[in-house]
């Protein structure tokens, strides 16, 4: 059986990145495959490689230079040290922007230009470009020119504002989301971009063209419904902790083990079975509760009520209970949990492949699915410019004479 062709084979794409929400875009494009080039600082590299621990272990059980962080959103990449600041490390950056199709980078507004590696520079050398620049605040505008991390948008965006504890509760106050959720969106929202430049490109416009890609941007567009329903009526939304805004429950539930649980129940069948478990019938029918509309307008009851049953037996006994009314419901899983799950276990998103320092490497394998090009191929992170004598080589057409000079010199 012949293996499919990757959807993304032949595009080369110039990674000028690191941290997360741009390495996290050019790992998609990677996992769907092209050719991803990861340019990285001499000696140092992306500086996620020293956000750890906990760091990859070698085999013999050391700490190796690759933290779980650069792991995580560094796979199939060629790595690959040049120090764009010389004046010989800038051009070659501007000799692989010609035979790239796609060119990502973060760095503050308007920082490549001193070195000549800015859209319009490398544009007026390949015009089928295409160019993504993920900053802070995008490329223009009174904040432009300042730096910012997920945190900072996170706050800054009101995801803060809608995330934590409610009002009048122990621990009230506004929360960050535990991951980098305004890092990952971003990166997820410039691959989109990207295919689509590609698309205009490739059927027509025939030229790349500059994306402008801010994680401020996309962490208010990420707010979603919350921001529509502001839009429309003024009124912000409030903060319900683990709680949900749609149907009533919708909600985590402590119980007798000191476990918790999600539980949702929004339709007439679902809440039926909810009564059932509970051995409440009467609050199928009880005006306050048989509706959804009704769970909702009397949801301070709705919710003690269910929270004094839930209380008395454990986690297990009530998922089980609820499953088997086919019933939403999860454990909360920390993640032990998580990869004990058997669906998990099925669907394989636990993976392992060949690392050079460590041997092998567990992986989170990519959600996409696809039937006709499956993602079949996982290079493990490479290790910092593992691949920079390949790349040179193969790629610019160097000669061994010129690459030693050019690491003679600094530039790589």
């Amino acid at each position: 059986m012949t293996t499919p062709q990757a959807p993304l084979a032949g595009i080369r794409v110039l990674d000028l990145s690191r941290i997360l929400a741009a390495p996290m875009a050019s790992q998609m494009l990677g996992d769907l495959g092209a050719d991803v080039i990861k340019v990285e600082r001499p000696g140092t590299g992306d500086d996620s490689r020293s956000y750890g621990p906990p760091f990859l272990q070698d085999g013999d059980g050391s700490p190796s230079q690759e933290a779980g962080f650069y792991l995580s959103c560094n796979r199939n990449k060629r790595s690959i040290t040049i120090d764009h600041s010389t004046a010989d490390g800038a051009q070659l950056v501007r000799e692989l922007a010609e035979s790239s199709d796609v060119l990502i980078e973060n760095f503050r507004a308007g920082v490549l230009e001193k070195y000549g590696l800015d859209f319009d520079t490398l544009h007026a050398s390949n015009p089928r470009l295409v160019y993504c620049s993920v900053t802070g605040y995008g490329q223009d505008g009174p904040y432009s020119r300042r730096p910012g991390y997920d945190g900072v948008f996170q706050a800054m965006s009101g995801m803060m504002s809608v995330s934590g504890l409610p009002e009048g509760v122990p621990g009230a106050g506004p929360m960050k989301v535990g991951v980098s959720m305004i890092d990952i969106l971003t990166g997820l929202y410039a691959s989109n971009a990207i295919l689509a430049a590609l698309r205009y490109r490739d059927t027509v416009g025939g030229t790349g063209q500059h994306i402008d890609m801010s994680l401020l941007d996309c962490g208010v567009a990420s707010l979603s419904h919350f921001v529509q329903n502001y839009l429309i009526s003024g009124v912000a939304a409030p903060r319900r902790g683990n709680g949900g805004f749609g149907g009533i429950p919708s909600q985590t539930f402590r119980c007798a083990d000191g476990e918790e649980f999600f539980l949702v129940a929004s339709t007439p069948k679902q809440w039926a079975g909810v009564t059932k478990v509970i051995a409440r019938p009467d609050l199928a029918d009880d005006e306050r509760f048989a509706t959804v509309s009704a769970r909702i307008a009397h949801r301070d009851l709705v919710l003690k009520t269910l929270a004094e049953i839930f209380v008395t037996q454990s986690a297990d006994h009530w998922v089980s209970m609820l499953e088997a009314e086919d019933v939403p419901v999860s454990p909360v899983n920390d993640m032990n949990g998580v990869f004990a799950n058997p669906q998990v276990d099925h669907r394989g998103l636990r993976m392992t492949v060949e690392h050079p320092v460590a041997g092998t490497v567990d992986l989170l394998r990519n959600p996409i699915r696809m039937s006709a090009t499956p993602i079949e191929e996982y290079r493990t992170p490479p290790t910092l410019g593992q691949h920079t004598r390949e790349v040179l080589e193969q790629v610019l057409g160097k000669t061994p004479d010129e690459i030693e000079h050019l690491e003679q010199i600094g530039a790589v």
